[in-house]
């Protein structure tokens, strides 16, 4: 195998679509391929913790004859074996990029790319995969459940406990049903869709705003572009985040943001803290602005203990959890497994990302 490249350098916007953008920078994916026995090192991290040995001979099957397949359960054994390695699944640090010179391909055990597109990853040869589209559900699950914490006031009456009998018409008199209200979706990849198809089913009406015309599916008539974001702000009761930490969405909702917003609506927020300016938020929950907040993620992570948003009754926050599911490692290790196969070929590979768009 060659050495890996730089990609070549271009300042033009490419005008495909997300899932017709393949490969490195602007490279192609389908000329990634695998001619003959590949090194492949498996970086365990939070996402996958542990990999079984059915796992591993599922993976030996689907790479070329002949393959090596190693493991390393810290990053700090990666980086010790990674000097002829060619293909990782795993998490792809600053330091293990180093590392490894003849590296060619990374599938991610993460959803967000914003941790890996430091400029020597974006800027190489190495092509990117990793699990868009696949993720959606379980962070949908959890919005709703914050959404539901919230708005059915289940959270004041866990933290009440008994007292809470005390409070209970106090209670009764600001819960809000979810029927008949609207739901602003930023972002409609498989995160806004999986919200937007629970939104359905809870009877409300869903606008969603996307950064690329994406075709409108699962209850919402129509993606309106991301310059088009006031007209949701104003007409939702509900604003959900589904988009990832790009350049374009990092302090995305600011001051102008939650001015624009129906006065009261509430934000959800499961995908990444950064796109919510965290002191713009503290402001627009204590004016009602913002009638609450459901948050997975936070402007700071972990967040300290003496921040502003930990003194609101109406924000509900989890922390960073909602990424976890029994399916999602998996369903990750089946897509690089098809992957495998695919890069066999010299076929285009599945959950491809332009490293230069973030996503």
């Amino acid at each position: 195998m060659s050495e890996r490249r730089q990609a070549p350098r271009s300042g033009a916007r490419s005008e495909a679509k997300p899932s017709e953008v393949q490969g490195a920078g602007f490279a192609r994916a389908g000329e990634l391929r695998l001619d003959g026995p590949a090194n492949i090192l498996v970086v365990l991290g939070l996402t996958l913790p542990e990999i079984s040995d059915a796992e591993l001979e599922k993976i030996r099957a689907a790479a070329p004859a002949g393959s090596s397949v190693r493991v390393a359960p810290r990053l700090r054994d990666a980086i010790e074996t990674a000097r002829d390695v060619e293909v990782i699944l795993g998490f792809i640090p600053e330091p293990l990029f180093a590392a490894a010179p003849k590296l060619r391909w990374v599938h991610a055990i993460a959803s967000g790319m914003d941790m890996f597109l430091y400029p020597a990853m974006r800027d190489s040869a190495v092509v990117l995969t990793g699990e868009k589209g696949l993720v959606g559900g379980h962070l949908a699950d959890t919005g709703f459940g914050l959404l539901l914490a919230l708005t059915r006031q289940i959270a004041s009456a866990i933290r009440l406990g008994p007292e809470g009998w005390k409070q209970r018409e106090a209670m009764r008199k600001i819960e809000i049903e979810l029927e008949g209200l609207t739901m602003g979706i930023v972002g409609f990849g498989g995160t806004g869709r999986a919200l937007a198809r629970r939104a359905v089913a809870f009877g409300m009406k869903v606008l969603a705003v996307d950064a690329w015309p994406v075709p409108p599916s699962d209850g919402v008539a129509e993606v309106w572009p991301l310059d088009r974001l006031g007209d949701p702000l104003r007409a939702s009761d509900v604003v959900a985040i589904g988009a990832p930490l790009t350049a374009e969405t990092r302090g995305l909702f600011d001051d102008k943001a939650f001015d624009a917003m129906k006065r009261g609506a509430l934000l959800v927020n499961v995908t990444r803290g950064e796109i919510v300016d965290g002191d713009a938020l503290v402001r627009a929950l204590r004016d009602g602005r913002c009638g609450g907040a459901a948050l997975d993620v936070a402007p700071i992570e972990p967040l300290p203990a003496d921040h502003p948003l930990w003194s609101f009754p109406n924000v509900v926050m989890t922390p960073h959890t909602a990424g976890a599911s029994q399916h999602r490692a998996p369903r990750n290790i089946a897509r690089f497994c098809e992957n495998l196969r695919r890069a066999s070929k010299g076929e285009p590979l599945v959950g491809v990302v332009d490293k230069k768009l973030g996503y």
